[in-house]
């Protein structure tokens, strides 16, 4: 049985990121989806942001092929599309995207969120607490469901402090340190340096032509923390990144009150597959700066989340809160 009772219903839930594009279609009242599918490359962007048209030839094909293998003959009635940088390089999709999808799909609820608040509905639903989204970069989402709270999330050059790409940069500056004889260096990151990126007098040259030097920096994360257990260098690393994600986290924050049982932090994202050398100091942070938060991992991805905010949207239950940029439910489109 699907949404309002009714056979052959279903929800979309589609996640566009950084490294790619993936659909899942599910019913309103099933907890996993009944199939998912991986589209391809990233959507790209353009003038007027994240490029809509891109966005649909991938997933209208995808959807229609769910459909024809899954669920032959259904129909779509709610949708949510969540994607990095919807915030601030949206304006193309919120303007295109309802109207697309009501005309290629028939569906009539659509709900654009960015990929941090698709990422807190598949780690904390849609109760009040807070989600840590750490990859390469890093952003903190809240709410106490009237409004959202943010912090950081603005790029490797202006901030997502304590991410992957920040714990790579601290680690590699240390290496060379060791390498020029300053203070502060580290001889065992120096020889992972050497043992990943070859002589570290190269290293300029490998790193600043490369339009992916966030992932670059990043990949040297992991090696931080293999260093962490003998290097103090290292570790101090790795303490003042899990600072810096307790900072993150304590910002947006619900309010203690709300909740006299205190209220989640989610940690999701690959950055937290680092495991014990940055998961212990961050626990401590935690302790600290939010003595009623219960840290504990996501138990969803922003794919599982898109999809939920779908299911809600379907049955007229969604109770996080709208927002211009953060999530957006345009008017209803036309009926199919």
């Amino acid at each position: 049985m699907t949404s309002h009772g009714q056979p052959d219903t279903y929800v979309l839930g589609v996640d566009s990121g950084g490294s790619g594009l993936r659909v899942a279609l599910g019913t309103a009242g099933a907890d996993a989806p009944l199939a998912t599918v991986a589209c391809g490359g990233p959507v790209r962007t353009g003038p007027r942001g994240i490029d809509a048209a891109h966005l649909l030839d991938q997933v209208l094909p995808a959807v229609r092929g769910l459909l024809d293998g899954h669920a032959p003959g259904g129909r779509i009635t709610a949708a949510a599309v969540g994607a990095a940088g919807m915030a601030t390089l949206g304006d193309g999709l919120r303007a295109e995207l309802p109207g697309a999808l009501a005309d290629a799909l028939g569906v009539r609820r659509i709900a654009l969120a960015a990929d941090a608040v698709t990422a807190y509905a598949g780690a904390v639903g849609q109760r009040p607490g807070a989600v840590v989204a750490a990859g390469t970069g890093l952003i903190a989402l809240g709410t106490d469901l009237t409004e959202w709270r943010r912090a950081d999330g603005w790029g490797h050059l202006l901030g997502d402090s304590g991410g992957g790409a920040w714990i790579g940069r601290a680690g590699l500056d240390a290496a060379m340190r060791a390498y020029d004889g300053r203070r502060g260096g580290s001889r065992a990151l120096l020889a992972r340096l050497e043992a990943v990126f070859g002589p570290p007098q190269e290293l300029p040259g490998l790193l600043y032509p490369r339009a992916d030097r966030p992932a670059l920096l990043a990949s040297f994360a992991p090696e931080v923390a293999v260093c962490a257990d003998r290097d103090p260098v290292a570790a101090g690393i790795l303490r003042e990144a899990a600072a810096h994600i307790a900072e993150a986290a304590a910002a947006v924050c619900p309010e203690a009150e709300a909740d006299e049982d205190g209220y989640e932090v989610a940690l999701t994202g690959g950055l937290f597959r680092m495991g014990e050398p940055l998961l212990v100091p961050l626990r401590e942070e935690l302790a600290q700066l939010l003595p009623r938060a219960r840290a504990v991992p996501g138990s969803g991805d922003p794919l599982i989340g898109a999809l939920r905010i779908a299911q809600a949207l379907d049955t007229g239950g969604l109770r996080l809160p709208r927002h211009p940029t953060l999530l957006c439910v345009p008017a209803p489109g036309p009926r199919s």
